[in-house]
Order: structure tokens, then sequence, then C-alpha cells
């Protein structure tokens, strides 16, 4: 079987599918840009703001331009390339899916590294989803450099809540 034959939305995929399908897509394309926005950014901005704005960026920096443009859900205001926002991309197309994949995988291997400068966070294992542990760990002994600080208030507030109760 080809590998790219199973590609598919990057969350229902195992670690080690997504692993597999990263190198295949690799294998396979020209070129891969990948945009990382620091947490410094999203605390003056906004995940979202900030996630738009990262991907305009990118669509403005491909040279060739991109004949085609889908995105995964979202439109990316006036101000981008020409695009189309496809509702529940990752199902329905193959390169939203792959960049899906890449994304996860990029995420993934740098949480990993993270987690060798800040042991006592468990990056490796949550690779940057809130968990439970990983919550208490920052209410225990603070967020890091690398922590959201407008993620803080509405992520740790309500489990404070439940402490004191």
């Amino acid at each position: 079987m080809r590998p790219l034959a199973l590609l598919n939305d990057s969350k229902q995929l195992t670690p080690a599918g997504r692993e597999q399908l990263f190198r295949a897509v690799l294998g396979c394309c020209a070129k891969v840009s990948v945009r990382a926005v620091s947490a410094r950014e999203i605390d003056a901005n906004g995940l979202h703001r900030s996630n738009l704005a990262a991907m305009r960026a990118i669509l403005w920096e491909l040279s060739p331009p991109a004949e085609i443009c889908l995105v995964d859900g979202f439109r990316l205001g006036p101000t981008a390339p020409e695009h189309r926002a496809v509702v529940d991309g990752d199902e329905k197309s193959a390169a939203i899916a792959a960049a899906s994949v890449v994304a996860k995988v990029v995420r993934d291997r740098t949480m990993r590294r993270l987690a060798a400068l800040y042991p006592h966070y468990g990056f490796s294992s949550h690779v940057g989803y809130i968990t439970p542990g990983h919550s208490a760990v920052v209410r225990e002994r603070g967020p890091s450099e690398i922590h959201r600080r407008s993620f803080e208030a509405r992520c740790y507030a309500e489990q404070r809540a439940e402490v004191r109760e």
C-alpha cells in the first residue's frame, strides 16, 4: 500500500501513523513551509488572529505563488492572497490533511524538544494540549516563559475554583 493512501484527518491518526505520513508527504512535496507563532504574539493578538496572520504571511511568501490555496475552515481576510476556505477541510482535501499532518508532527517534535528544557511540565506527554496534570504543575510552579499568559487565566482559574470547593 502507498503511504499517502492512509492520509486522513491528523486527529484520527496515531502518532506513529502521522510520522509515517509526514515522511511520505515530505517525499512528494517540492516545498513545505511551517511557521511557529510565539506565545508573546498570541498573547498580544489572540490565537485565532495570530494563526490567520501566520497563514497570510506564508501565502504571500510563496514563490512562485500558489495556483490555488485551500484553507481549513476559515477565510483569511481581505488582505490575504486568493484562497478558498473548506469547512472540515482535513476530511475533504488531501492537501489540507497533509498540511495538518505536517503541522502536528512538527508541533509534537517541538514539544518533545521543549520537554528537555522544561522537564517539569510534561510537554512530551501532552504535546501542548491542556491536561489536568499539566494544569496542576503550572499552578504549583507557575508558567514557564513559553506558556501563553493570556491562556493562563482561562485555563487554570477554573481548576483553581474546583480546588477551593
